[in-house]
């Protein structure tokens, strides 16, 4: 069994990358419907204030952890997480193990033509991932019953949605008990990506944690986004800090 550390709330799974996976495999075989979530400090901020959202990822049956903050915070508890798990590399990982399975896919949200461009990229990676669908769509509760009747008529294994955070999870959460799907994942920008829309940091700035400079120096409209991590910073150390006076 794995362990989670709780920051400010919100639970964040002890796992490595290939633990992750086997975990997800594990749902996979056991059928039901389940909610995966990659977390960072920007979920854990909205979800201070959001109270569905917050709900949404507390009741996650996995919550990864896809950002450096996120390894900082859990150091200053002393429940240092393995590594970080980032969305990317996690569909990666994903796919190579559902190649050789025989799960299959289906790449919901992002702009249209993008679900597909990513489905190719990976599929030209594992030419034996089996893709069960891909579409745009959006989150919007009247477009609910379309999609989710697209999504069971392929029935997918897993099922993978881009519609950016909280949409994604909230949308995850509210129609996964009609949709069935053994696995479903709240993926952000990886469709963009995978689909060679938008580049990755260097390694060196993934390794040193700067994808958010990166980032905000590519896009600069990100900044008001970007000011919820000296603000998730601030607010993960007075929690340790509260913890520490507690201890003694």
């Amino acid at each position: 069994m794995h362990t989670a550390t709780t920051i400010l709330g919100i639970p964040v799974d002890h796992l490595t990358l290939a633990q992750a996976v086997d975990q997800m495999a594990g749902m996979i075989a056991a059928g039901g419907a389940h909610q995966v979530a990659t977390i960072n400090p920007e979920f854990v901020m909205a979800a201070q204030q959001n109270l569905p959202f917050r709900t949404v990822l507390q009741q996650a049956d996995l919550c990864v952890a896809d950002g450096v903050g996120l390894l900082l915070a859990a150091r200053w508890q002393k429940r240092p997480l393995p590594e970080r798990v980032t969305g990317n590399e996690l569909l990666q990982a994903l796919a190579e193990r559902a190649a050789a399975a025989g799960w299959s896919f289906f790449f919901l949200g992002a702009a249209p033509g993008v679900a597909e461009s990513a489905a190719a990229a990976l599929q030209h990676s594992w030419p034996a991932l089996r893709i069960a669908g891909c579409y745009a769509g959006s989150p919007r509760p009247e477009e609910a019953a379309a999609i989710i009747e697209r999504v069971r008529t392929a029935s997918p294994d897993i099922l993978l949605v881009a519609y950016g955070a909280p949409a994604q999870d909230v949308w995850i959460a509210r129609c996964q008990t009609t949709l069935q799907v053994p696995l479903a994942i709240g993926v952000g920008g990886a469709f963009d990506f995978l689909a060679g829309r938008v580049p990755r940091a260097p390694r060196w700035m993934q390794c040193w944690g700067l994808e958010w400079l990166f980032r905000l120096l590519r896009q600069p409209w990100r900044w008001r986004r970007m000011l919820s991590l000296p603000r998730f910073a601030w607010a993960a150390w007075q929690e340790r800090q509260r913890a520490a006076q507690f201890e003694r």
